[in-house]
C-alpha cells in the first residue's frame, strides 16, 4: 500500500465538498476517481499533493514516495522546444554523456588511471540507466501523444494550451514517479494517442489515480473506481463497466431497505397514533416506548436513482426524404495543399453515424463544407430533398448570456412549448429546480453545451451535425446525452474522440482518410474487430502465397530437407555470433582497451554489427520455421 485515506472531510467557508473520503492504493494499481462536475475531485488531488489541508481524517504517503501530477489545464512557461523540454527529464543523464565524450577526447593523448577509472564509472551509470535509449524514449513519447515531428522545435511559448498539456504529460510519463495523478490526461489526444496512452500507462511500474470523462479509457486501464457523491466516497473494486452494473444492484437494494424501513416508520407511527388514542396511562406507555425506538432508528436517505420517464423521445418537425447526404469524389486543398480527395458515402435517413479520423485529417472542414462555410476544392457533395441541418461546434455561441436558461428556451419555443414543458425537457439535460433560473453567463462550459445540446434537438433541424459534443461534459451528462440521441427521430452525424459514447450511439462508423472515406456499419467496437480481422486476413493471404509457391515447386520433399537444413545452419551463425559478442564484451574489460577510446569504439561496433546480424538471422529463420511448418 502506497496511499491510504481515512474518512476525509473538507469545507470551504460554508460548503462542504468532501465529507467522508476513505480509499487506497496498492503500488502499481490503476484507479478512476469518478463523479459530477464540482463533485470535489480536484480538491482531493490538492490534499494528496499536501496543497490542501483536510479539516479531519487522515492521509498516508508511503515514504518517499514521488508523485507526478497533471492538471486539467496546464499553466506551462518554459523558453525551450518541446523535444529540449522533454529532454530535460534526463539531465543527468546528459551530464554524464558530455563528461564522456570529454574524457574520451582527453584519453586519445593521456591514458591515466585516474582518468581511466572515472572514464569506466560513468559508463557504468551510463549503460545502467539505459542512457542508450533516452533519446528515442523521448521521441517515442511525442510522436505516441500525436506531435508530428515537424513539431519537435516548436517553442513551448507558441503552443496551444492542448500541446502544453500534452508537452507536460510527456514529462511526467518520462519521469516515471511512484504515483500519477491524471487530471483528463485524454483530453486533445485524438483516438490513435489514446490507444497508446492506454498501453503506455498498463505497461507502466507506477500507480495511477486517473479523474478522465472518457469511460473507454477507463475501462481498459483501472481495476478500481472510486466514485464521489454528494461528498460520500465509495470504492468498487473494477473499472467503469462493473462500477455501473454493481451500482445499479446497490441501488436497488439500497431502494428496497428504503421503502422497507419507511414502511416500517409508517406502521410504528400507526401503531403510535392507536395507542395514544386509547387514552389510558398504560398503553401511552408503550407509545411512548416505541417512539423512542423509532427516534433511534437511523433514518436511510432517500437513494438519487434517474427517472426513466423523465427521458423524452426529441421528433424534428419536418421529415427528411430517405438520402440526407450524398457525397461523390469529394476533395479539399488549401493553398494548394491537399487535405482530403476521393471521399465518396451516403448517409441516410435515422442513421447515427460516427464521423472518425486523426487529428487535422479534416472532420470538422469536412462539416463545414456540409453547412456551406467552406467550398470544395473538386466533388459533388449535396443533401438530400426536405433536409435542415442543425450545427453543434462547441462554442455556445448561439446563447445569450444575459438571460436565464429558462428563458433561454422559452423565449426561443414559446408558444409552442410551455412552461412546465420547458422545465421537463430541461430536466433531461439535467437542470433540475433552481437550477434553470441561473443565468447563462455563471454557467460552466458543461453545463453550456448541455442548453445548446437541448436547443438544437427541439429546433425545426433533422439533420445533426455535432462536433465533439461530449467535450465538457462530466460522465452523468454525458450519459443523459446518449439517451436522448438514441431516442432523436431525426438523422446524426456527429465526430468524436469518446469511443464509449460512440459505442452507445453510433449505428454507423466513417473512417475519414486522406484519399478515402471508409464505412463500417457498426459501433466503435465493431471498427476495432473489422481492422483486427483485416490485418489477419491480409496476413493469411502472405501465408497462402507463400504457401501456393512452395507446393509449386517439383521437388517439395527435396525442399523441405533444404529448409531444415538452412534453419540449422541459422540456428549455428546465431549461436556464432552471439559467443563472438561475449567474447568481444570480455576484450571491452581489458585496461589496453577501455583505456583507448578509439579501440573500445571499434570493439563496439563490432558488437552491433554482430547483433544486427543476429537480428537479420532470426528473421529468416523464423520465416523458414513457418515454411517448414507449412509444407509439413
Amino acid at each position: 500500500m502506497i496511499v491510504s485515506v481515512s474518512h476525509i472531510r473538507k469545507a470551504f467557508d460554508t460548503k462542504e465538498v468532501l465529507q467522508d473520503i476513505s480509499f487506497h492504493l496498492e503500488a502499481k494499481e490503476k484507479a478512476s476517481l469518478i463523479g459530477i462536475n464540482g463533485a470535489g475531485k480536484t480538491t482531493l488531488f490538492q490534499i494528496l499533493l499536501g496543497r490542501l489541508s483536510p479539516d479531519e481524517g487522515e492521509v498516508y504517503l508511503q515514504k518517499n514516495l514521488s508523485i507526478g501530477y497533471l492538471p486539467q489545464i496546464a499553466e506551462y512557461e518554459s523558453s525551450n522546444r518541446v523535444e529540449e523540454e522533454l529532454l530535460t527529464v534526463f539531465d543527468d543523464l546528459r551530464r554524464i554523456e558530455k563528461e564522456m565524450h570529454h574524457l574520451e577526447e582527453q584519453m586519445e593523448t593521456d591514458s591515466s588511471t585516474l582518468l581511466l577509472e572515472r572514464y569506466a564509472d560513468l559508463r557504468h551509470r551510463f549503460e545502467d540507466q539505459n542512457g542508450y535509449q533516452y533519446r528515442s524514449r523521448v521521441r517515442g513519447v511525442l510522436a505516441g501523444l500525436g506531435f508530428e515531428e515537424s513539431e519537435y522545435s516548436l517553442p513551448i511559448e507558441h503552443l496551444s494550451g492542448g500541446q502544453k498539456t500534452r508537452v507536460m504529460l510527456g514529462k511526467l510519463l518520462l519521469m516515471k514517479p511512484d504515483l500519477l495523478l491524471l487530471d483528463e490526461p485524454t483530453n486533445h489526444l485524438d483516438i490513435e494517442s489514446l490507444t497508446w496512452l492506454e498501453g503506455f500507462l498498463s505497461s507502466f511500474d507506477g500507480a495511477c489515480l486517473i479523474i478522465s470523462h472518457d469511460r473507454y479509457f477507463l475501462d481498459r486501464l483501472c481495476t478500481k473506481t472510486i466514485e464521489i457523491e454528494r461528498g460520500k466516497g465509495t470504492v468498487y473494486n473494477g473499472n467503469y463497466t462493473y462500477y455501473i452494473q454493481e451500482k445499479q444492484f446497490r441501488q436497488k437494494i439500497a431502494v428496497r431497505e428504503y421503502e422497507a424501513q419507511q414502511k416500517e416508520i409508517a406502521r410504528q407511527e400507526g401503531i403510535i397514533r392507536e395507542l395514544r388514542g386509547r387514552g389510558q396511562e398504560k398503553f401511552i406507555k408503550r407509545a411512548q416506548s416505541r417512539e423512542k425506538i423509532l427516534d433511534k432508528m437511523e433514518v436511510l436517505d432517500k437513494p438519487q436513482v434517474l427517472n426513466a420517464s423523465m427521458r423524452l423521445h426529441f421528433v424534428p418537425n419536418i421529415e427528411s426524404g430517405d438520402l440526407v447526404l450524398k457525397a461523390e469524389d469529394v476533395a479539399k486543398s488549401f493553398d494548394q495543399r491537399p487535405l482530403f480527395h476521393g471521399l465518396s458515402f451516403e448517409i441516410h435517413k435515422g442513421e447515427r453515424v460516427a464521423l472518425i479520423g486523426a487529428n487535422g485529417i479534416g472532420k470538422t472542414t469536412l462539416f463545414k463544407m456540409i453547412l456551406g462555410q467552406e467550398n470544395r476544392t473538386y466533388g459533388d457533395l449535396r443533401l438530400g430533398v426536405g433536409v435542415f441541418p442543425g450545427y453543434y461546434d462547441q462554442t455556445q455561441e448561439n446563447l445569450s448570456p444575459d438571460k436565464s436558461v429558462l428563458d433561454e428556451i422559452y423565449d426561443t419555443y414559446y408558444p409552442a412549448l410551455n412552461v412546465p414543458e420547458i422545465r421537463n425537457i430541461l430536466g433531461c439535460f439535467l437542470f433540475r429546480g433552481d437550477d434553470v433560473f441561473n443565468q447563462i453567463s455563471n454557467l460552466s462550459g458543461g453545463e453550456k453545451a448541455r442548453v445548446s445540446l437541448c436547443k438544437i434537438m427541439l429546433s425545426n433541424c433533422n439533420f445533426l451535425l455535432l462536433d465533439e459534443p461530449t467535450n465538457h461534459l462530466d460522465i452523468a451528462s454525458r450519459e443523459v446525452l446518449e439517451e436522448n440521441l438514441k431516442a432523436y427521430k431525426g438523422t446524426i452525424l456527429f465526430i468524436s474522440h469518446d469511443r464509449y459514447f460512440i459505442n452507445q450511439v453510433a449505428t454507423r462508423t466513417l473512417e475519414l482518410l486522406p484519399d478515402e472515406m471508409v464505412s463500417y456499419l457498426g459501433d466503435y467496437d465493431f471498427y476495432l474487430e473489422h481492422k483486427r480481422q483485416e490485418r489477419k486476413e491480409n496476413e493469411w493471404t502472405e501465408i497462402t502465397d507463400s504457401k501456393i509457391s512452395f507446393q509449386n515447386k517439383k521437388q517439395a520433399a527435396s525442399d523441405l530437407r533444404r529448409l531444415k537444413t538452412r534453419a540449422n545452419r541459422l540456428e549455428k551463425e546465431i549461436e556464432d555470433c552471439e559467443a563472438q559478442i561475449e567474447d568481444i564484451k570480455k576484450k571491452m574489460l581489458l585496461p589496453e582497451n577501455y583505456s583507448s577510446a578509439s579501440k573500445f569504439r571499434q570493439l563496439e561496433e563490432k558488437v552491433s554489427d554482430l547483433e544486427k546480424k543476429i537480428e537479420e538471422d532470426m528473421l529468416l529463420w523464423d520465416e523458414v520455421q513457418q515454411m517448414i511448418k507449412e509444407a509439413e
